[in-house]
């Protein structure tokens, strides 16, 4: 078990990143570990870089010190990679960056992770990546800033505690967050279930248009570029769709998926009980959990329809 005290000790300048399109998990832990050493290591210049991160995030303490372009040729004694187990899944004007980083580290908790760092930790069994963050960090310098910074990840990850990767564990963290003072209802609401207008609309296209297969076994939904530009939203206000689907009585798979700006297709993937969508993400060149995973493909959506399917009648 490594330690971020012990691998940044005499340490002079750190780097922290997470992937492209950055969701609850990422902005969490990487903002969480930023903080960590803001508070507790006045001596080491940090600095965060990622892709522009939601605005329902921006509450969290130094959201404004992100940067979302490249300090060319700066080289850091430590670059750290939180929730992303693929160099070529970081933003990329941040990875020559990482590249050229004196020592690399991969926090993560993917079962994907392509070893890519000096020092990679994953924990495939755990709910997220703050969480795994967390256990590195000394509890008792833990703020609350640093604690809501981890609590958004840890409850955007878990689906607010309901996912299988929970355990008690995670919930044991979560109380200790909650011990130091955090809003927990407040940040439930405005980061996981708050959404605007035009998402609502969203959710509503998306299930009046849902189709059923496999005898209600998979729900799948699809939004064209064209209809999230009609609403003026982006790919990532889409995220409020997956887990409507997913509900849906006798379903075992949900699928949503939209039209990228380059044409190419995000999809989604969640399972309920008896199916790995991890391993179908995987076949379409995406990965994540059990549970909960994702893909983007140059298919058709009929054609990511067909192969999931096919993917799913394996496992049945």
């Amino acid at each position: 078990m490594i330690s971020i005290e012990a691998e940044l000790s005499g340490v002079k300048t750190v780097g922290i990143t997470g992937h492209i399109r950055p969701d609850g998990d990422c902005t969490g832990s990487t903002l969480g570990l930023y903080n960590y050493i803001k508070d507790n290591m006045p001596e080491i210049d940090v600095d965060i870089y990622l892709e522009p991160v939601e605005d329902c995030y921006k509450f969290l303490r130094y959201s404004d010190c992100i940067k979302s372009y490249s300090a060319k040729n700066r080289e850091y004694d430590v670059f750290v990679v939180l929730d992303c187990g693929d160099i070529e899944r970081t933003a990329g004007f941040v990875r020559d960056l990482i590249r050229n980083a004196k020592k690399t580290i991969c926090i993560d908790h993917h079962e994907t992770v392509k070893n890519f760092a000096t020092i990679n930790h994953v924990i495939p069994k755990t709910g997220s990546a703050s969480e795994v963050l967390y256990e590195l960090l000394d509890e008792n310098k833990v703020s609350k800033a640093v604690a809501e910074c981890l609590y958004v990840g840890i409850i955007n990850d878990t689906g607010v505690f309901k996912y299988q990767s929970t355990t008690s564990r995670t919930m044991e963290i979560a109380g200790k967050f909650m011990n130091l003072g955090i809003d927990f209802t407040k940040i439930i609401d405005d980061t996981f279930y708050r959404r605007t207008y035009m998402q609502t609309m969203l959710v509503g296209h998306a299930l009046s248009s849902s189709v059923l297969t496999m005898e209600g076994k998979l729900i799948y939904s699809f939004a064209t570029k064209a209809l999230l530009d009609s609403l003026g939203l982006v790919g990532r206000d889409a995220g409020v769709v997956i887990d409507q689907l997913r509900f849906v009585k006798n379903v075992e798979v949900a699928l949503f998926m939209y039209e990228l700006p380059d044409g190419q297709i995000k999809g989604s993937l969640r399972s309920v009980d008896r199916i790995d969508v991890n391993c179908i993400a995987n076949q379409l060149g995406g990965g994540g959990h059990m549970r909960a995973a994702g893909f983007t493909s140059t298919l058709s959506a009929e054609e990511i329809v067909a192969k999931v399917e096919e993917l799913m009648g394996e496992q049945l």
